[in-house]
C-alpha cells in the first residue's frame, strides 16, 4: 500500500488542495505545490481553471484513466439534464466510489484495490470491477471472510468521513444499499469541485 500511499499524496500536492480531507495530507503543513517552483503564484487562464477542475475531479475518484472519464463525459452529455451533475452522479455509481463512501474501507485507492480482490458483494454476487455501476436499489456487502480485516475495521471506527444521506449502511452487518443517484450538493467532497468547468474542459 505504500506506492499507492505516496501516489495521492502527490496527487494533492500537484493540486494543491487536501482533495479527500485527510489529516495526514502533506497539503496540512504546506500550502504550495511541489519543485523549486512551487511556491510561485501566476493567475490561471481559463484553460488552466477547466485543467485544475478536471484533474481535481478525475483525482478525487483515484485519479481515474483519462479514457474512462472522458468515456463518463460522453454519456453525461448524451443524458438529459445538466451534464456536470449527470457526471458526478455517474462518478458516483462506481463501485469502489460507493464502497468508499459507505466506510468499508479509509481511502478510495484502498476501494479500488478491495473490490480488485474480491472482497465486495452486490446482490449477493462477487464483483471485482471498481468501475462496475451500481444502480437503484442494489446492496452491497462485504464478503464474510473479509469483515475482520484491519482495513475494514479501521475505517468504519473512523469519525474522519460520514456516509451521504444516498447510501444507508447497516455497520453490523457490514452491508448497504444505493438509495439514489445523487447530485453535487448531496456528495461529500472535501474541497469545491466545479464540474461545470470540466464540461468547458471538453466541451472546446
Amino acid at each position: 500500500m505504500a506506492k499507492r500511499e505516496n501516489a495521492k499524496h502527490k496527487i494533492d500536492r500537484r493540486l494543491g488542495v487536501n482533495l479527500w480531507g485527510r489529516p495526514k495530507s502533506p497539503q496540512n503543513r504546506r500550502e504550495y505545490g511541489p519543485g523549486q517552483h512551487g511556491q510561485r503564484r501566476r493567475k490561471p487562464t481559463d484553460f488552466g481553471l477547466q485543467l485544475r477542475a478536471k484533474q481535481q475531479l478525475k483525482g478525487h475518484y483515484g485519479d481515474i484513466s483519462e479514457k474512462q472519464f472522458r468515456r463518463l463525459y460522453h454519456e453525461a452529455v448524451r443524458r438529459r439534464g445538466d451534464t456536470g451533475e449527470n457526471l458526478i452522479e455517474l462518478l458516483e455509481r462506481r463501485l469502489d466510489a460507493v464502497v468508499y463512501r459507505m466506510k468499508f474501507v479509509p481511502t478510495i485507492f484502498a476501494a479500488r484495490q478491495f473490490v480488485n480482490h474480491g472482497h465486495v458483494r452486490v446482490n449477493g454476487r462477487r464483483v471485482n470491477i471498481p468501475s462496475y455501476r451500481v444502480r437503484d436499489g442494489d446492496v452491497i456487502e462485504v464478503k464474510q471472510k473479509s469483515r475482520t480485516m484491519a482495513l475494514v475495521l479501521e475505517a468504519i471506527e473512523s469519525p474522519e468521513r460520514d456516509v451521504p444521506d444516498y447510501l444507508s449502511v447497516d455497520f453490523n452487518e457490514l452491508k448497504g444499499s444505493f438509495q439514489r443517484g445523487p447530485g453535487l450538493a448531496d456528495v461529500p467532497f472535501a474541497v469545491q469541485m466545479e464540474p461545470h468547468l470540466v464540461v468547458e474542459f471538453y466541451s472546446r
